[in-house]
């Protein structure tokens, strides 16, 4: 039976049993993060590639912290030869870069027998990230979109237009106003936010109830979708 409390004082030259113990530990909490990680991505698709690379920096973090043990000059060694190595992988999202720091900072943990930090670290981080998930900053009910469609020009048209844009609508900005055929009909280009319980469908078909109303087009965007 391991003693969990003898495990927490780091050494020069590690045990082969605590060597193993920090391997181990490392590879479940980095499962857990990535897990996490999975379960609260926002988006179409996630990597697969970025999963396993939180699990195996884990791993590569805590066996460079045993092997530098407390000696200053294999700590200037391997800085040294990390130097060498240039890391040209672009994060396109700031919280896939929470999530690698807080895998690597699992190992490093684990690496310097650290297992109890560790351990409830990764259980705080985890929990933390789904509780945002679950939490009004993780929803995502109000959608940036681009409106465009054409009326005739005529104040009347405007006047129900606007109502419509309010009803449905948390905010709207125009962007483009321009005349077509002729003059006698008007493009708008209008960014919107719907509100809470509102649809892209029932925005569309209240503008279309203009009955004058053509080319209605509404695009909405996620800014965080990963294709």
């Amino acid at each position: 039976m391991l003693d969990f409390l003898t495990l927490q004082t780091t050494s020069a030259n590690p045990s082969f049993v605590s060597i193993l113990y920090t391997v181990l530990l490392s590879f479940l909490l980095s499962t857990a993060i990535a897990v996490t990680y999975e379960k609260t991505f926002r988006g179409l698709s996630y990597s697969r590639n970025f999963l396993q690379a939180m699990i195996l920096s884990s791993i590569v973090a805590g066996t460079v912290m045993q092997a530098i043990g407390d000696n200053l000059a294999r700590g200037l060694g391997m800085m040294g030869a990390l130097s060498i190595i240039r890391f040209r992988t672009s994060f396109k999202d700031p919280r896939d870069i929470i999530f690698m720091f807080a895998s690597i900072a699992s190992g490093i943990a684990c690496g310097v027998f650290g297992y109890g930090i560790a351990v409830i670290g990764t259980a705080g981080f985890c929990l933390a990230a789904t509780l945002l998930y679950y939490s009004p900053l993780g929803e995502y009910r109000h959608y940036d979109g681009l409106l465009r469609f054409n009326i005739p020009s005529d104040a009347g048209e405007r006047t129900g237009l606007e109502g419509i844009l309010k009803d449905h609508c948390r905010n709207f900005a125009l962007i483009t106003l321009r005349e077509t055929t002729q003059g006698s009909r008007l493009e708008y280009a209008y960014h919107v936010k719907l509100r809470f319980g509102k649809t892209r469908d029932g925005l569309v078909d209240g503008i279309r109830r203009l009955g004058t109303a053509k080319d209605v087009n509404l695009m909405l965007q996620e800014t965080t979708v990963e294709i």
